[in-house]
């Protein structure tokens, strides 16, 4: 066949199979011509999910009756003219596509007026115009543009489409989205002649909070911590999520770079690390993120319609929100001057949520870009408990409780109270100033392992203690094979470890921190774990899920009965402990009733 050049309705049809995906991406593209104006306030008008019509009007800079035509012709814009505007994108759009593409699968009108124009023009297409008649009309400044009869010369592509409800959910999630990217802006949503939203100008903290709770919920607010970090030219800001505030889907993930909300599997990557002792299993963070760095660093043209980028420094990039994430989650302990309650609801299956009152867990988050240390008034009424330089943590069966003479007199409580009894063997309650405290000994104690290990680890020091009668334990000769070749970062975990047959090892010493565990139970699960992750792998890629699991065995067990000091030596070495709201797998560690929540229990001032 002949090679033939393709008309060009047929040419901005292909395109608009790229950019128009369904009435959202319609409602995507003009929003963010929007913003480019410089609008303040956005009113988004639906019908019929978007196929009937899809109305947007905006009170921005408006475009000049001479490039009306032009705007509804491919590849003319006003924001990019070269290549070096093509590599500093600062704009939300400008490729230049989105008019014409729309128009040439619906009946388009666009009106527009400028600041010194003396009234708006008017010009309407279908995807069949070369020239454009501009009529007059009464607009005020700004721009509407009128979408009609979505997909009405392409009805194979109307097929796809899903019900209404759904088709607007996209929309509705689609403009809540944006509207987080843009405090400075008034949204307003209206479907079938019903307000859905209106989200108005955030110009205060307070205000941007509102909106914040308004679309990602008041329990969002309430169960995450603000961000704010800044390090080699880049700047992350914005609400992370509490590790026990988390979601079976990936629903509430918002993540803005320079303004634009995108999807990247290195964003996924950085912060999926950043929670991953976090986290329980099988469960998604939720966070509002915004990224900003040089636009030249970023190639926001790596997809057509907009959704991805590029960085051009990756590694960087994910460093720096790897880090950024890491250090806020680590800085989550009792004791600083903001309280952020985690409710439980917010962690346990619906069927559980039936309570009259809420148990919640408090967090005292500092400041995102330091940690402060804290003036510790360690007192109580009949005795009180001091630290030396060492833990306690070094000391004690089981490791981590000791009771400690020197005593300091104070009528200040310590942020997780004074233990009163020993729950089932189980649970340690504590009296707070404002009300009661349950911890889950095992859990928190294997978090305070677990954090200690890891330092003692990365600085290359895990003190270990030799066996008073070395212990043989029979493996098969694989096992046998990977612990003579893993010697050395056996060391480093703090065993002395040797193979003495081809299917006998001799454990001759242990970490201090786990002397009371059973050495042979945990010399196997280590070596389970290290053959899980294949020794073709640098071993120190996994080097804190073996600490995890080392932590879990020198942890104290449920059953174990605790005594007052001992409990109260746990409640201390919480307050310094990074990341003591959740254990190694994820699981709260403790939560708090307040006075107002045990007043609800039994209805009283009611």
């Amino acid at each position: 066949m002949r090679i033939h050049p393709l008309p060009p309705q047929l040419i901005n049809q292909i395109a608009a199979g790229e950019v128009v995906e369904r009435p959202a991406s319609v409602v995507k593209e003009l929003v963010e011509n929007c913003l480019d104006a410089g609008a303040k306030h956005i009113h988004v008008e639906i019908e019929q999910s978007g196929i009937r019509l899809i109305k947007i009007r905006d009170d921005g800079c408006g475009i000049d009756k001479e490039d009306l035509p032009l705007a509804l012709s491919r590849h003319a814009t006003s924001k990019i003219s070269s290549l070096d505007d093509l590599e500093h994108i600062t704009s939300m759009g400008f490729r230049g596509e989105a008019l014409p593409s729309i128009s040439s699968v619906a009946r388009l009108t666009l009106i527009s007026r400028t600041t010194d124009s003396d009234c708006a023009w008017r010009v309407t297409a279908d995807g069949h115009e070369r020239d454009f008649n501009c009529q007059p009309d009464p607009h005020p400044q700004g721009t509407t543009v009128e979408v009609q009869d979505l997909f009405y010369n392409t009805p194979a592509r109307r097929k796809f489409l899903k019900s209404e409800k759904t088709e607007f959910s996209h929309i509705e999630t689609l403009i809540r989205r944006m509207a987080l990217s843009r405090f400075d802006v008034s949204f307003k949503l209206i479907h079938n002649q019903r307000e859905v939203c209106h989200l108005k100008i955030a110009d205060s903290e307070a205000a941007q909070q509102q909106r914040l709770a308004d679309i990602c919920g008041t329990e969002f607010l309430q169960q995450s911590v603000k961000i704010d970090f800044s390090a080699s030219n880049l700047h992350l800001s914005g609400w992370v999520g509490l590790p026990t505030f988390s979601r079976s889907q990936q629903d509430m993930q918002f993540f803005y770079v320079n303004g634009r909300l995108i999807k990247d599997p290195l964003v996924g990557h950085a912060v999926k690390q950043a929670y991953q002792d976090v986290l329980f299993h099988g469960r998604h963070p939720v966070f509002v993120l915004y990224l900003t760095l040089d636009p030249a660093l970023v190639d926001v043209n790596a997809h057509p319609a907009k959704t991805e980028v590029r960085f051009r420094e990756g590694r960087l990039v994910h460093d720096f929100l790897f880090s950024a994430l890491y250090r806020c989650l680590a800085s989550q302990r009792p004791g600083s001057e903001t309280t952020v309650p985690l409710t439980q609801e917010s962690f346990e299956p619906v069927s559980l949520r039936s309570e009259p009152a809420t148990p919640r867990q408090s967090y005292y988050p500092p400041s995102a870009t330091k940690q402060t240390g804290l003036p510790y008034h360690l007192g109580e009424r009949q005795q009180s408990y001091t630290f030396p330089k060492s833990s306690v943590a070094d000391h004690l069966d089981p490791p981590g409780f000791k009771k400690l003479e020197g005593l300091a007199e104070t009528d200040d409580f310590p942020p997780l109270g004074y233990a009163l009894a020993h729950l089932h063997n189980i649970y340690i309650l504590s009296e707070t100033r404002t009300g009661l405290i349950l911890v889950d000994t095992h859990a928190a104690h294997e978090r305070v392992t677990y954090e200690r290990l890891k330092k003692q680890y990365q600085q290359g020091r895990i003190s270990h203690q030799p066996l008073l009668l070395p212990i043989k334990i029979s493996v098969t000769a694989n096992e046998a094979d990977l612990a003579e070749q893993l010697h050395q970062f056996f060391a480093e975990l703090g065993f002395e470890l040797n193979r003495i047959g081809p299917e006998t090892l001799l454990v001759r010493a242990v970490p201090v921190l786990l002397a009371k565990a059973d050495p042979e139970k945990l010399i196997r699960d280590v070596l389970a774990d290290i053959n899980m992750h294949g020794v073709s792998q640098r071993i120190e890629q996994h080097s804190n899920e073996v600490l995890a699991k080392m932590a879990c065995h020198g942890s104290v067990r449920a059953g174990r009965r605790l005594t007052t000091e001992e409990m109260n030596a746990l409640l201390r070495e919480m307050e310094q402990t990074e990341r003591i709201g959740q254990c190694n797998h994820g699981r709260p560690t403790w939560i708090e009733l307040s006075g107002a929540d045990l007043d609800k229990f039994f209805l009283r001032g009611q």
